[in-house]
Order: C-alpha cells, then sequence, then structure tokens
C-alpha cells in the first residue's frame, strides 16, 4: 500500500454545512452530465471499505468475491480499481490503481481490520482529488455506520456530483444514521444505495459486477447486464434514473 493520500484540506473543509448549501449542491448535481462509458481506455473504480473492527468478516468475505468485479468487464475493455480504506486512529490510506484480480487481493490481504471512527469524509476528499486529475467513472463505498458531521459529507458527495461521479453506497445493516447518510451520498451524485448482511454475499458480489461494468462501460453496458441478473441490480438502475 502508498502512504497517506487522503488528507483532507482542512482549509476547505467546513465545520458544518447548512440545508440550504446541501439544498443548491443538488440543483447543481440535477444538472450535471451522467458519467460517459470509457472509450479507447480502462473505466476507473475507486473501491472503498470501512476496515474498522466491526468489518472484519465482510473484509474477508469481499476478498473472496472482488475478482468477479473484473471477469465482469472482461468484454468492455477492462477496469483499473483503486483500494482505498481507513481504520485505527485517523489512518487512511489509498492503493496504486490495479487492472487485475489478483493484484487487488493481494492489496487487501495485507490490510486487517483495527478498531476506530469512520472516515468518510477522508474517502471523499481523496476521491475528488484523483477526479480533478484524471477520470473517475464510479466510487464504490463500503461500510456500516457513521461517526461524523452528515452535513459535511453530503457538500464533499455534492462535489463529486458535480464532476459526473456517481457514489454507490453499500450498508452492511441497517444503523439510522449510517443509512440516510449513505442515501444522501448516492442521491447527490446520482448513484445508488444498497443493504446487505454476512449472509447476502451472492447479493453483494452481484451488485458490485453490476458497479464495475457500469464503470467500465457506461449506463448501457450497465443496462445490458441488468437483463440477465438479478432484481437487485434492477432497483440500482432504478434509483440511478
Amino acid at each position: 500500500m502508498s502512504g497517506d493520500r487522503t488528507g483532507p484540506d482542512r482549509s476547505r473543509v467546513p465545520t458544518a454545512a447548512s440545508s440550504q448549501e446541501v439544498d443548491a449542491f443538488l440543483r447543481k448535481v440535477a444538472l450535471a452530465p451522467r458519467a460517459a462509458p470509457q472509450h479507447g481506455g480502462k473505466g476507473r473504480l475507486i473501491f472503498a471499505m470501512d476496515a474498522t473492527a466491526s468489518r472484519r468478516p465482510t473484509w474477508d468475505e469481499a476478498q473472496r468475491i472482488q475478482s468477479d468485479m473484473f471477469r465482469a468487464t472482461a468484454g468492455l475493455g477492462g477496469l483499473e480499481i483503486q483500494l482505498v480504506f481507513f481504520r485505527g486512529l485517523g489512518e487512511c490510506k489509498a492503493s496504486g490503481w490495479v487492472s487485475e484480480a489478483g493484484a487487488l487481493l493481494r492489496l487487501m490481504r495485507q490490510v486487517e481490520c483495527v478498531g476506530g471512527h469512520t472516515q468518510i469524509e477522508r474517502v471523499l476528499n481523496h476521491t475528488l482529488a484523483e477526479a480533478r486529475e484524471g477520470k473517475v467513472n464510479a466510487l464504490v463505498y463500503v461500510g456500516d455506520c457513521l461517526e461524523e458531521n452528515p452535513d459535511d459529507i453530503a457538500v464533499r458527495a455534492g462535489e463529486l456530483g458535480l464532476l459526473g461521479v456517481p457514489i454507490f453506497a453499500f450498508q452492511e445493516g441497517q444503523e439510522p444514521q449510517a443509512k440516510a447518510c449513505f442515501q444522501e451520498m448516492a442521491r447527490l451524485t446520482r448513484g445508488a444505495y444498497s443493504t446487505f448482511d454476512r449472509s447476502s454475499a451472492a447479493v453483494l458480489r452481484q451488485l458490485l459486477s453490476a458497479v464495475a461494468v457500469y464503470a467500465a462501460g457506461g449506463f448501457k453496458a450497465l443496462e445490458n447486464y441488468a437483463s440477465n441478473a438479478g432484481s437487485e441490480v434492477r432497483l440500482l438502475i432504478g434509483q440511478m434514473r
């Protein structure tokens, strides 16, 4: 893994955002273009995960299913994924971009879940920095809880929406405050939200593969993928519309 690349620019981070600010972002996002399909290159997806202690069982499961994300995009020009995770006392790290399942699996095997608070805003700040340097087709966030100011997170999500980067937020369980925040992240970016539990690995596998297809081939490719997928993928598309 690389060093900590995700420290936020505190000069730009408000201590709180008013509902009017968030509403203003939403109006702008409604006019922002949807991310276009990749042509002549690989799609790029940031795969961000909460690696605090409560996520250990699901992190292990994610290692087993992540290769499907690459297989699903093989006929669409391929996919590059960057792994981002946070854990412990302020640790938040990003890998380089990888384009094959084995490389991502090796990265994930180096990470052990450690107790700590969520750092979702740092993930969004990092994604903003990457998107301003080059195309990012989607952000996947997998987590279970929230220990930050949801208004601050909404402002960052709104900025990603303006850049055409949809957030696909997958929540383990249904903790209410996190659920409301994750749904808002998806709404502000024209992405999608879904829940899962430790018994629904097959659903998470299918949803992650669907997002990978979107990142590699755009909305039309996702619609084609959904024709042979389960109802969860069709519900995901419904949210994006």
